[in-house]
């Protein structure tokens, strides 16, 4: 890497690469939790909506960070600009998990709402491509394959989410069609609430592992060429 830039310019750039995998491995999963105690509870309701617009902007400013890395690699510039525009929709429409939360009635809010989900569901399909493109530029083929194993396997997983979500939507909407008693609904509600939090979870899991391992080589590129 370092035969491309100067020492100088490349610590700054490994400096933000760092910066910014440290606030994703942080920031996605509080993202989820803030977000979704938002829309269905009354925790941070005191707060209005700066709890989803916080933690929606430290996503946004991680990938901001990790673009100072590289400029010049079209291919992983693209990537990252792919990136950093679903997390700045996710970004936008935060504002309205608080607002569906105090208004559910409003048909809008509730769009959005709907909208931000399927943002940051793009967002994290985005990140993991970001990251393939990022570990095929650091000199480490073992992580090259666990990298290829990690976001193919997300791939699959997500793949599955969203057919998993067109599925339980549309039961939501056709139930009465179906005849279904209010119970089984109810209990089939919950275990579809169930399915799609270990759909997400496994697949923010292995993204989380991927960044972690992707910071721990570059640090410890850096210390042993500064020992």
């Amino acid at each position: 890497m370092s035969d491309q830039a100067p020492p100088a310019q490349l610590m700054f750039s490994l400096g933000r690469l760092v910066r910014g995998l440290s606030a994703l491995f942080w920031g996605m999963p509080v993202a989820l939790v803030v977000c979704v105690q938002t829309a269905r509870t009354g925790y941070f309701e005191p707060f209005g909506i700066l709890p989803p617009m916080m933690v929606t902007g430290v996503l946004y400013y991680a990938v901001a960070q990790l673009g100072y890395f590289r400029q010049n690699e079209r291919v992983w510039r693209a990537a990252l600009e792919r990136t950093k525009t679903a997390a700045l929709i996710s970004l936008g429409l935060s504002p309205f998990l608080y607002w569906w939360k105090v208004m559910p009635e409003v048909p809008h809010y509730r769009i959005a709402t709907f909208l931000m989900a399927l943002s940051g569901f793009a967002f994290l399909l985005l990140l993991n491509h970001a990251l393939q493109r990022l570990v095929a530029m650091l000199p480490d083929e073992t992580l090259r394959i666990e990298a290829k194993l990690f976001t193919t396997l997300n791939i699959w997983l997500l793949a599955a989410l969203a057919l998993f979500s067109a599925g339980w939507i549309m039961l939501a909407y056709t139930y009465r069609a179906f005849y279904l008693p209010a119970q089984l609904l109810a209990t089939l509600s919950r275990a579809g609430i169930f399915l799609l939090l270990l759909l997400l979870l496994l697949p923010l899991a292995l993204t989380m592992t991927l960044i972690w391992r992707i910071k721990e080589l570059i640090l410890s590129s850096v210390f042993s060429v500064k020992s």
